[in-house]
């Protein structure tokens, strides 16, 4: 007997589905938010710390590099209370996508900032600008530009990863899915509406992301200039 396609169903509860796009979207926001300054924290001390940071940085990073998502939302939304600490699941979903992200990050900052020759900072130094002036100039900058496609493909890969918080009854658009499902039968009809959705989120960050790299190097300075744009006055480099 041939399947029947119906999504009016499905589309009558439309709403439901983006306001789980939504939840999605604000999930991953946060996660993001929180996931890079974790990650850009733990790889300058991996680079530029004391020798018993760089061993927790390094302990933290293959601890969540090598194990699954799913695993380490369950130990914090399962396993905490057994310590004596619960969360929700919402907040749960956002410290274990947040963690996940900041030890993927930390690898992609430190390839980053490894790839800047110490030769560079070094002349920044005797220039006369400060550390500060040297990290934001000679170091942070080159270093975003040169990682900026790898993490951007990281982040969309988080986004679309949060489909997994479902799995603890956190608020997102996989959850609204499953529960639309389980209610009109209509499985083929609601998760092929999850997926465009899911589409339609991936590519409207990528276009973000395009947009950030634009606005962030815009100014680029050709190899050529370097060695001048380095001659300007700490002062003027503010500017």
């Amino acid at each position: 007997m041939a399947y029947e396609m119906t999504f009016g169903p499905v589309l009558n509860r439309l709403p439901e589905l983006l306001h789980g796009a939504v939840d999605t979207l604000a999930l991953s926001g946060q996660s993001i938010a929180i996931g890079l300054s974790i990650g850009l924290a733990v790889a300058l001390v991996r680079v530029n710390g004391p020798r018993w940071a760089k061993l927790l940085g390094s302990i933290y990073v293959e601890a969540f590099r090598n194990t699954p998502l799913l695993v380490q939302l369950f130990l914090l939304f399962f396993g905490l209370p057994y310590a004596g600490l619960r969360l929700s699941a919402n907040h749960a979903a956002v410290i274990a996508v947040s963690v996940n992200l900041g030890a993927y990050s930390t690898e992609i900052f430190r390839a980053g900032l490894m790839a800047v020759p110490k030769t560079q900072i070094e002349a920044g130094l005797a220039l006369g600008l400060s550390r500060l002036q040297v990290m934001r100039y000679v170091v942070i900058v080159p270093a975003l530009r040169v990682i900026y496609p790898a993490l951007t493909g990281q982040l969309t890969l988080t986004v679309l990863g949060t489909s997994l918080v479902s799995a603890i009854s956190a608020t997102d658009l996989t959850l609204a899915g499953s529960m639309i499902e389980s209610q009109t039968f209509r499985s083929l009809e609601t998760f092929l509406i999850v997926a465009a959705l899911y589409i339609t989120m991936a590519f409207a960050f990528r276009l973000l992301y395009w947009a950030i790299g634009l606005w962030l190097f815009h100014r680029r300075v050709p190899a050529g200039d370097a060695s001048k744009s380095m001659m300007l006055a700490p002062g003027k480099a503010e500017a």
